[in-house]
C-alpha cells in the first residue's frame, strides 16, 4: 500500500474498489459500535464496586469530624475530601469547595454567577459583547456552556505544548475577552499537557479586564495510561508568583476514577475567589450528598490510594488505546492521508483526516454501525473550518470491539479520501 498522493487514476480506482469491497462486508455484519464519548466502560466502573460497602449501618455514617452524613448541612464539603482533593491539585484544603458528582455543573453555575453576580465587578451579563477564548481542537460541552449565555466565542489554536499563547496574550487586550477554558492535562481531545512554558505565561497574563478568569478544567490530573506520567505546572502557585491569584478557578471529579453519575466534584481558587463562591452557595444549598462523598473518603485516604486505583484503571485502557493506535498505524500510516495523537494518558485520540472529510468519514461510519463523535464537535459552535478533526473516545467499548470499529474508521478515512481524490482526478 503506497501513498495515496502519489497513485495515478487507475491505481486510485483499483484501490477503491478493494476498500469499498472491505467495507461493504462490515456494512454486512450490522454492527452496534460507540466510540462517541468519552464515558468508562462496565469494566472500569467494576473497579469501584467496592465503594458500595464502605458506608452503611455495620460501619456507620459519620465522618472523622463526627459528623452524621445523612443530615443536613456542609456547605462545601467533608473535610476527608477537601484534604484529599487539595493533595491531588496541590492545593490548601481551605482553598477546596467540594460539590456534587458533576465538575461540569460546577462550571456551568460559575458562569451562570459570573452573568448574575460578576466575577470581582460588574455583572457579566450587564457588558454586553462578551468574549470567551477556546482553545481548538478542545472540549465541545465547555464551548456550549459559554454559548448557552451569549459569549462570543474566540478559536485559539492548540499546539504540541498546549494554547498559543501569542494569540491568547494578543486576545486578552479586549476587555470585552472574560476568560478562557483549559484541560491543562491530557487535553480533550488532543491529549496534550500543558508546557512549564505556557502554563507560566498563562499566569503572568494580563487581561484588559479584571473579571477575565482562567477556567482550569484538570479533569485528567491522575489519569496516566503508562508508569511515568507527565507532569503539569501549578498554575495557582504561578499565579501567585506573577501576582495573579485571583486569576484561575480550578475544577477536577472523580466522574472517571469511581463512577460519572455517582462521582465527587471539585472547585478549588484562591482565598478571595472561595469566600465570594461560598457566599453565594448559602443562598443555593443546604449541602452536598455527603453520604457519596464519605464513600470516597473511606476508599481513599490520600492520593496514593488515588495512585493505586488508578493503575488498575490504565491496565483496563491501555490496551483500548493501544488497539486503535496499532490498527491507526498498520492501515494508515504509509497512506499520507491522516494523523494523530499518541496520548499518554486522558480519554482521547484525535485524529485528523484531509480537510473536507470528516463528516463524510463520521457519515461512513455510522453506516457500518459504529458511532463517532460529530464531525465538529470539537470547535466553537460545532464547526470546524477545516472539516478534519475527528475525536476518538476508546474507553467504552471491549478491545474486541475496539478491534472491529477501528477497521471501519481507518476503512472509511481510506474511502473518504478515496473519494475526494477521485474527484479531483476527474
Amino acid at each position: 500500500m503506497a501513498d495515496y498522493f502519489k497513485m495515478d487514476k487507475v491505481a486510485l480506482e483499483t484501490e477503491f474498489k478493494t476498500v469499498s469491497a472491505e467495507y461493504e462486508r462490515f456494512r454486512a455484519m450490522h454492527l452496534s459500535l460507540d466510540m462517541s464519548r468519552g464515558k468508562p466502560g462496565s469494566d472500569s466502573m467494576d473497579v469501584s464496586q467496592k465503594m458500595f460497602d464502605s458506608v452503611g449501618n455495620h460501619i456507620g455514617f459519620k465522618n472523622i469530624d463526627g459528623i452524621d452524613c445523612r443530615n443536613y448541612g456542609g456547605l462545601d464539603g467533608l473535610v476527608e475530601l477537601k484534604n484529599l482533593f487539595a493533595e491531588i491539585l496541590e492545593l490548601s484544603p481551605d482553598q477546596i469547595i467540594v460539590g456534587g458528582n458533576s465538575s461540569l455543573n460546577m462550571m456551568f453555575d460559575t458562569i451562570a454567577q459570573g452573568m448574575t453576580h460578576g466575577m470581582g465587578g460588574e455583572p457579566w451579563g450587564k457588558q454586553d459583547g462578551l468574549k470567551f477564548l477556546c482553545p481548538v481542537p478542545g472540549y465541545d460541552r465547555h464551548f456550549a456552556i459559554t454559548e448557552y449565555f451569549g459569549f462570543e466565542l474566540i478559536s485559539v489554536p492548540m499546539n504540541e505544548e498546549g494554547p498559543d499563547m501569542d494569540i491568547v496574550e494578543e486576545l486578552v487586550k479586549d476587555e470585552k475577552v472574560k476568560g478562557i477554558w483549559c484541560v491543562p492535562k491530557y487535553s480533550n481531545p488532543e491529549g496534550v499537557t500543558f508546557s512549564d512554558d505556557v502554563v507560566k505565561r498563562m499566569a503572568r497574563l494580563k487581561p484588559a479586564a479584571g473579571d477575565f478568569r482562567i477556567f482550569w478544567d484538570n479533569a485528567y490530573a491522575v489519569h496516566d495510561l503508562y508508569d511515568e506520567g507527565e507532569h503539569l505546572l501549578n498554575i495557582y502557585t504561578e499565579c501567585v508568583k506573577a501576582g495573579n491569584p485571583d486569576l484561575p478557578i480550578i475544577f477536577t471529579s472523580t466522574s472517571k476514577i469511581t463512577f460519572p453519575g455517582a462521582g465527587v466534584a471539585a472547585e478549588a481558587a484562591s482565598p478571595n475567589n472561595v469566600a465570594m463562591l461560598k457566599g453565594r452557595m448559602k443562598f443555593q444549598t443546604i449541602g452536598p450528598d455527603k453520604l457519596n462523598q464519605l464513600r470516597h473518603a473511606r476508599i481513599f485516604k490520600n492520593a496514593k490510594d488515588v495512585k493505586d486505583h488508578m493503575k488498575k484503571h490504565a491496565e483496563i485502557l491501555r490496551p483500548k488505546f493501544e488497539t486503535v493506535l496499532a490498527k491507526l498505524d498498520s492501515q494508515l500510516a504509509d497512506k499520507n492521508i491522516a494523523r494523530w495523537t499518541k496520548p499518554k494518558g486522558g480519554y482521547f485520540i484525535s485524529l485528523y483526516v484531509p480537510k473536507g472529510t470528516a463528516s463524510r468519514v463520521e457519515e461512513l461510519c455510522a453506516n457500518a454501525g459504529m458511532i463517532l463523535t460529530g464531525a465538529g464537535a470539537t470547535y466553537p459552535y460545532g464547526i470546524d473550518p477545516d472539516n478534519s478533526n475527528i475525536r476518538i473516545a476508546p474507553s467504552y467499548p471491549s478491545v474486541d470491539e475496539l478491534e472491529k470499529a477501528s477497521s471501519i474508521l481507518c476503512l472509511a478515512v481510506r474511502y473518504a479520501a478515496l473519494e475526494m481524490l477521485l474527484e479531483n482526478n476527474s
